[in-house]
């Protein structure tokens, strides 16, 4: 299929979508009436985080779906990694945004980890949906970008998505949701495909009226992604009169996990997807 044909039937499949969708909260596949567990960067503790080895140990590990990390390249590609450079997990240095995907994908992004993981490469956003589809995963897309202006960023993702969506299935649709930090981020998103459900980000120090207020304003969304020791009863209570979901993060501690098992949250994102199932599987 030429690129002017695909691009037309993302247009009209995109059309479709929104019109099918225009209003839903919520989709069945992201919330199954009980806790979900949701592998950060993949199966983080034991591969090396944000690369297709973690994203297929998440798998045999039983995740229920997958948070992953998104930039664009210098040429325009979104490319699953966590930092804004590329020191801190491969070989190379610099910024994510001044490479082009030839030179990202010549980087060792594994050896960091463990020898063992020598010669994995950063993955782009279409090579992890692939595997997040067939395994009909869940997928948390978090949109890396503090731009208050558009980047180019959000249009790159939910094209990708799009495109995934015509190769595997109109359910693959129902498997994504896009999370940031940026509420302006998000903001835009929403305009491009309000179909796609979105989730805030924020940790402790978001003073608190920002946090229900200026924040809802800049950037209406479906979920909420507190820092776990943000959740309390009270929370649970607070959002759920709002009609958001919840999906804390980064938890990797069983009691804790148990605390937020026990408060309702939707869903928990964990470096160590299999501890969150054995606990699950033995409340269950």
């Amino acid at each position: 299929m030429d690129s002017r044909n695909l691009s037309l039937q993302i247009a009209r499949r995109a059309r479709a979508l929104r019109c099918t969708l225009k209003g839903v909260k919520e989709t069945s596949s992201w919330y199954a009436h009980r806790t979900l567990g949701i592998a950060h960067r993949g199966a983080s503790a034991v591969a090396p985080a944000n690369t297709l080895s973690a994203f297929e140990k998440a798998v045999e590990l039983g995740a229920d779906g997958i948070e992953l990390d998104v930039h664009l390249s210098a040429d325009g590609v979104p490319v699953v990694i966590h930092d804004y450079t590329v020191d801190a997990t491969t070989d190379g240095h610099g910024r994510v945004a001044d490479m082009t995907l030839a030179q990202l994908k010549r980087l060792d992004a594994g050896s960091y980890f463990d020898p063992t993981f020598a010669g994995e490469r950063i993955p782009t956003l279409e090579e992890a949906l692939t595997v997040i589809a067939i395994n009909s995963l869940l997928l948390n897309v978090e949109l890396k970008t503090t731009s208050l202006r558009d980047d180019g960023l959000e249009r790159a993702v939910i094209a990708c998505i799009e495109r995934s969506t015509i190769q595997h299935g109109e359910a693959f649709a129902n498997q994504v949701l896009l999370s940031s930090f940026n509420p302006f981020s998000l903001r835009r998103a929403k305009r491009i495909a309000p179909h796609i459900p979105v989730g805030l980000l924020y940790a402790p120090d978001l003073p608190l009226p920002l946090r229900r207020a200026w924040l809802a304003f800049l950037a209406p969304h479906e979920a909420r992604h507190p820092e776990h020791t943000l959740v309390d009863e009270r929370y649970v209570t607070w959002a759920r009169r709002h009609n958001y979901r919840v999906h804390t993060w980064t938890v990797d501690d069983p009691d804790e996990m148990g605390r937020l098992i026990n408060l309702g949250v939707d869903a928990i994102i964990t470096n160590v997807p299999d501890v969150l199932r054995q606990l699950l599987k033995s409340r269950a």
